[in-house]
């Protein structure tokens, strides 16, 4: 695992939140007006929320964390789906106050659908952005590999380089770099986006993307899963690039499932719709926070 300095190790960073077992996780706070609490994407990754923040700033007081063991968090244990509901509470409870609008991306999607099953009295609106569903099957996954690929293009080659061998702490920057760049439609920009993405870079934490990914997909062979979600009574916005190379038929059962949701699907957009397609990102999170 890349092992990255920053100031989370030496004890000198601002705690911002403590964690029920005194896990310190890095978390800010922008913008005006009610709540809203940012959960990204992963898992093993950092905070890069701010674009989003940005876009809301006047429709919403965003809070910001990085999930443990992440980014400027402290890289402690233990990983697991409920262990990170519990932070996202702490974050919540110190931060949000006793009722906040989620917004999770990707992974943090999933666990903000978790955290809003677990705990619905505390949770005002749901936004469910670029997530995978909730099939068992998994069926979106080769389908995701395949497209993958297609998306690298020349980049294919040194990306496969790169996945074969132990890679240096600058090839490991330069490998997620071209992976990420598969999540932006527009090839022209790809590389930069991704790049910003992956500035600063602060070190993926493989530890907890493998024990998270694998309780995730334990979870999703529960049927009791779809179960939670038909009975979840709050409005939830699931938003889409139509362009993510995860095919969006992935989170078809889920909306059917939720009694109360409504789907924008943002045209020429991949898996962060809110870089390629502002405008109209911005004006449907707004439309559904002002319900």
């Amino acid at each position: 695992m890349l092992e990255v300095k920053s100031p989370r190790d030496t004890g000198d960073m601002d705690p911002g939140v403590r964690g029920d077992d005194g896990c310190r996780l890095w978390a800010e706070q922008t913008g005006a007006g009610p709540p809203l609490v940012l959960c990204h994407g992963g898992p093993g990754l950092w905070d890069y929320l701010a674009p989003v923040a940005l876009l809301l700033e006047e429709h919403a007081r965003t809070i910001r964390w990085d999930q443990r063991g992440c980014g400027r968090s402290q890289r402690r244990g233990p990983y697991g789906i409920a262990r990170f509901v519990a932070d996202l509470d702490a974050v919540r409870d110190q931060m949000a106050g006793p009722r906040t609008a989620l917004l999770g991306h990707s992974w943090g999607a999933h666990l903000a659908l978790r955290y809003a099953i677990e705990h619905p009295e505390r949770v005002s609106h749901l936004i469910y952005v670029s997530g995978t569903g909730i099939d068992p099957d998994r069926g979106w996954h080769p389908h995701y590999k395949r497209n993958l690929r297609l998306r690298l293009g020349p980049h294919l080659d040194r990306w496969e380089a790169l996945s074969a061998r132990d890679r240096t702490p600058a090839e490991e920057r330069e490998w997620a770099v071209l992976q990420w760049s598969a999540d932006f439609a527009d090839r022209g920009l790809a590389l930069r986006h991704a790049d910003r993405m992956a500035t600063p870079w602060l070190g993926i934490n493989y530890d907890c993307s493998q024990a998270v990914n694998a309780e995730v997909k334990q979870e999703l062979r529960n049927p009791g899963m779809a179960v939670q979600c038909r009975a979840l009574d709050l409005p939830v916005l699931i938003i889409d690039g139509t362009e993510d190379i995860r095919p969006r038929w992935a989170v078809d059962s889920l909306h059917r499932a939720l009694a109360n949701s409504q789907r924008v699907s943002l045209v020429g957009s991949g898996h962060l719709p809110w870089v390629e397609n502002p405008h109209d990102f911005r004006r449907a999170v707004a439309a559904f926070l002002r319900q």
